[in-house]
């Protein structure tokens, strides 16, 4: 029998490997200059990230959700505004909109993409009751696809509602040709170790061509300051990118866009040996995604993730609840069976290990596995 040793879901150590000795001379670099806060590492990697989205200015901060957040601040939403919100995503983006002292609107899902139904969304902004302001629509790019943003920008613009991308998941993604950060008023991403683009600890940014907007989120970022440290014009919060943070992502970047490609070659080899077995993910319309996850469905989703672990495939379900049954938020939902797509998602969806260096013989044993599964076989034979 074949080595059946457990899969890395994703392969942070492979990646470090490969890239060692830039990852390591970067670090060594700042520990030599020693500006371990907003050093010169800091505006290179925004500079450069600027040029990768296509945006005239890139703000980082301490972590995608921080990122969101201050884009929710630097638009003044407050009290009495309504923020509207996939309700199949990860807490972030919900938990932002109370925090902002705002309420949260719960959106469903496109069946096939997992991104915000356009039409859905204005049948929620025309049933808002009279005394909420509606104010942002926070897009996300779910699993690294980017959304609808034609749709999404021309409701937004009917109602005049501001647009916050979150790309926490979809940076080195395109739509039409044209990159994500550019595709939204302002844009939010994440730069946690798992993104298609991660550092080594925490990390976010936001991209806009807003200069004005620009200039508020950098002082949101460092509490709120002005023109010194000790002129503070508004309220902010202490979320500054550190230095080393910065030199790990200047590092990964003279690679990220193989690493992209690569992603799209592990999507395509899924494609190729699933397509029969389960539901694979969609391509949408002009959009090429960053595949920071692939996501299948299927019935008896959980028999078939057990079955898998007990092979040493790991897997996730991105996610388990929507966020209007989280009881967080079941204050500002309305119960089982009102957003009925992101509902039966929760239960089908399953994410398989994706990352740039899964071979085809790793992959081969992944859809070996599921398939014995699902036909009723021998898993063991799966890695014979």
């Amino acid at each position: 029998m074949a080595n059946q040793a457990p899969l890395a879901f994703v392969d942070l150590k492979a990646q470090y490997r490969l890239h060692k000795d830039a990852i390591d001379t970067a670090i060594d670099r700042v520990l030599e200059h020693g500006q371990f806060i907003m050093g010169p590492e800091v505006l290179e990697l925004e500079a450069a990230l600027a040029e990768l989205a296509g945006v005239q200015h890139v703000i980082s901060c301490g972590s995608g959700t921080d990122a969101l957040l201050i884009a929710l601040m630097a638009a003044g939403v407050g009290k009495g505004d309504a923020v509207f919100l996939p309700a199949f995503t990860f807490t972030a983006t919900a938990e932002v909109v109370l925090t902002a002292g705002a309420v949260p609107v719960f959106v469903d899902v496109d069946p096939e993409t997992f991104n915000m139904d356009s039409q859905d969304l204005e049948h929620r902004i025309e049933a808002l009751p009279k005394n909420l302001k509606p104010c942002v629509v926070i897009a996300v790019d779910l699993f690294g696809l980017p959304a609808d943003y034609e749709a999404l920008n021309a409701v937004a613009a009917r109602h005049d509602l501001m647009v916050l991308a979150d790309a926490a998941q979809s940076v080195g993604a395109t739509l039409f040709d044209r990159p994500v950060g550019s595709l939204a008023p302002v844009t939010a991403t994440s730069f946690f170790p798992a993104k298609p683009l991660g550092c080594y600890g925490d990390g976010g940014a936001l991209m806009t061509d807003d200069a004005g907007l620009a200039e508020i989120m950098r002082s949101i970022r460092a509490h709120g300051k002005g023109t010194g440290k000790y002129d503070i014009v508004r309220a902010g919060l202490n979320s500054r990118l550190d230095t080393v943070q910065a030199a790990v992502l200047l590092a990964k970047l003279s690679a990220f866009k193989d690493e992209v490609t690569a992603r799209q070659r592990v999507a395509a080899r899924y494609d190729e040996r699933l397509r029969e077995l389960v539901t694979i993910p969609a391509r949408s319309n002009g959009a090429q995604s960053a595949w920071a996850q692939y996501t299948i469905q299927t019935d008896g989703r959980d028999a078939l993730a057990a079955e898998l672990k007990a092979c040493g495939i790991p897997t996730a379900v991105y996610y388990p609840l929507p966020m209007h049954l989280q009881p967080a938020y079941q204050a500002f939902g309305d119960g089982a069976g009102t957003v009925p797509v992101s509902e039966s998602l929760c239960g089908r969806v399953l994410s398989l290990p994706m990352h740039p260096y899964l071979d085809d013989a790793t992959i081969d044993r992944i859809c070996d596995s599921i398939e014995s599964v699902l036909q009723g076989g021998d898993t063991s034979k799966s890695v014979a």
